[in-house]
This record gives C-alpha cells, structure tokens and sequence, in this order.
C-alpha cells in the first residue's frame, strides 16, 4: 500500500496565515545533540514538484534529503534549535527535546519578525512556546510543514555529526549520525565513550559504571 503524502490539510483547517511545523531530530541516539527545527513555508513560491517530495525525512535517501533542503532554502525561512550532551543528560532526553523545540522557534521568530500564529508540532506534546501550539502525532507524515521541518533538521545534525566523526574518528558518526549501530556500540565497547555519548542511556552508562 502506497504510504500516504503529508499534504496542507491541517494548516488550511486552521485557516491562520503563519503556520510553523516544528520536529526533531536525534531523540534515540547514543551521541551527538537533539536538533529541532521550526520552519516557515512560502506556499505561493513552493513548486508543485518540490511539495510533491517532501515527506518524513526517514522515508527519503540522504541524497534526497539534501537536495530538498536546499531547495527548501529558497521558499522557507527555518529556525534551529539544539539540546546538547549535557542537557539531555540532565533534564532527560524527552525534556531536552523540549527545550531543542523552544530554541527552533524563538530563532524562527527572530528571523521571521514575529511569532508564527500556531505551531505544528510532531509528536504527542508540544513545548511551552511564545505562541498556540498543536502537537500532531505522526506529523512528518500528515503536515507538508512539518515534514519539511523533518528534512531540515535531519540534514543539519547528520551534517553536525559528520563534523564530530572528525574529532572523534573510529565510530561512524558519518553513517550512522550517532545512533546504535553494530558498527556504532562495536567502537563503543571498543575505545569506549567520549565526551558526545549520553551517559543517561544504557548502553554507554554501563561504560561509565562498570556495570555488565
């Protein structure tokens, strides 16, 4: 069966002219930070063709993925915001997303001149915002919005993690962008956990605490 496109039927429900969608990228990986974002989208400079292939960023290759974004660039004005190791440590992965999502949309307001009218938000909760938000489960595959905001943000912290396998070489951050490999916790038992691991997950918290 054909997987459903997202499309504008929630946005044009609300009927409101400045829509964010806002999503994240990172939650279930054992290194590297949650990267939200929040973007506007221009619907009257939006190509047909370019709507047609946004989608949830996991359903697409990484080579569509970034040719999308780039396009995107042209006909969107996009916010981003990051929860670093440290702060998912402390607060919780789900908390830090929280605040990742906060960050998206304060830097979205700073670049659009306002607060969006309504955010769409991925997921079942939505963060405290500067504006009325809606959570919208599965969102990256219902919302053209927030899908786009899916695509954007999957290719800045692929890029960031692509950064990091250079500092800390050996992991594979340039392929798995983070997450649990074999190829991943292989290097992990291996040279064990760097300053990027999340401690609070089990499989590098075993590391730190000698526990089996």
């Amino acid at each position: 069966m054909p997987v459903p496109r997202p499309d504008f039927m929630i946005e044009d429900c609300l009927g409101l002219p400045v829509i964010a969608g806002v999503d994240e990228v990172g939650r279930g990986a054992l290194a590297g930070p949650v990267v939200a974002v929040a973007i506007l989208l221009d619907r009257n400079r939006l190509e047909p063709d370019l709507a047609g292939r946004i989608r949830d960023s996991k359903l697409l290759r990484a080579d569509e993925r970034r040719a999308i974004a780039a396009r995107l660039a042209a006909v969107a004005l996009a916010g981003e915001g990051r929860a670093d190791r440290e702060e998912i440590d402390r607060l919780n992965v789900l908390e830090a997303t929280m605040l990742a999502m906060q960050r998206a949309v304060a830097a979205l307001s700073v670049r659009a001149g306002r607060v969006p009218d309504m955010a769409l938000v991925d997921g079942p909760r939505c963060p405290p915002l500067d504006c009325p938000a809606r959570a919208v489960v599965g969102g990256d595959g219902r919302s053209i919005t927030i899908a786009a905001a899916s695509i954007v943000a999957k290719v800045a912290r692929d890029d960031h993690m692509a950064i990091l396998a250079g500092i800390h070489p050996g992991y594979g951050w340039e392929r798995n962008a983070g997450y649990g490999t074999a190829e991943h916790r292989a290097a992990l038992e291996r040279l064990g956990p760097t300053g990027e691991h999340r401690r609070s997950f089990a499989p590098v918290r075993r590391l730190f605490d000698g526990s089996q």
